[in-house]
């Protein structure tokens, strides 16, 4: 079997028979990009030095994989190369990646960009490992960091406003996790600490009996009724909140501003939507509002 050569602790010649060692192994635990070229291709000459600068200035960040496609047709020929300079990125075995041609630095930059780890990414992977191993000053002190790196770095965001409702600084918190916009995915993750914080509030000061009693007395009695059932979130009663909040949204949907069916929604993505109780809870929400 052919050896790989080393250009440099970060570049790499890599060979039809070291393909697999050198980029689908390795891309398992940092990303591989891999420079499809030739000796007699000019736009190579110009694509490559800017490459090997790249991952030289980003010291690990990435390997850089040259594969001479003359020498080395069939891995060429595996990943479909029908013109060079082609640029295939890998990551966990797979090409996650590519572009032809020979690209100026800023798009090659903006290429790296999304498939390298940015500083704040590293920092708020930190961030959550402190976070798992019960340390969180350590944890947000690293979440800040990251969003000092990065305003906007959702899963900091995410991790920082937990963090901070697991300190009792629930305001600051409650506003971090506010400020996160719909439709990006950590969204729906800070809504469900959201209503956490909410269900705290809500339950804050009262009993299950106490409110039991109320509703016994007056069964109409909505603030009652959501109380009881924020109660029974926080401490992780589901089905028993889930009741109650779907009895709230029978008899007032607009109480809380809509906050029963938030809180449903919310408790889904708490325990999963895999669950049996969210398939069923799901469509007695649907039977209700439909």
């Amino acid at each position: 079997m052919s050896a790989t050569t080393t250009l440099s602790p970060y570049v790499i010649d890599t060979t039809d028979q070291t393909f697999a060692t050198d980029v689908l192994e390795r891309s398992k635990t940092v990303p591989v990009v891999v420079d499809f070229w030739a000796d007699w291709c000019g736009p190579c000459r110009m694509l490559g030095p800017i490459l090997e600068n790249l991952a030289e200035e980003y010291q690990g960040g990435f390997i850089l994989g040259k594969v001479d496609v003359d020498s080395n047709p069939q891995v060429a020929m595996q990943y479909r190369v029908q013109g060079i300079p082609a640029v295939k990125a890998f990551r966990d075995g797979q090409v996650v990646g590519e572009f032809t041609g020979a690209q100026p630095e800023p798009q090659v930059r903006r290429f790296l960009e999304g498939l390298v780890p940015s500083e704040a990414d590293l920092l708020a992977k930190q961030a959550f490992e402190w976070e798992v191993n019960d340390q969180p000053a350590m944890a947000e002190a690293n979440y800040r960091a990251a969003l000092e790196k990065k305003a906007n770095h959702y899963p900091a965001q995410v991790g920082l406003g937990r963090v901070l409702l697991g300190q009792g600084n629930t305001d600051e918190a409650i506003s971090i996790l506010q400020s996160i916009p719909e439709g990006v995915k950590e969204r729906a993750v800070a809504n469900a600490l959201l209503a956490g914080a909410e269900f705290h509030q809500f339950a804050a000061g009262h009993t299950e009996a106490e409110l039991k009693a109320q509703l016994t007395t007056n069964p109409t009695d909505i603030p009652s009724r959501y109380a009881l059932a924020s109660l029974y979130a926080s401490k992780q009663q589901y089905a028993q909140a889930l009741d109650e909040f779907l009895e709230v949204v029978r008899r007032d949907r607009s109480f809380n501003d809509d906050g029963a069916r938030k809180a449903m929604l919310a408790i889904f993505t708490i325990i999963g939507e895999g669950q049996p109780l969210t398939r069923d809870y799901r469509q007695k929400l649907a039977n209700v509002l439909f």
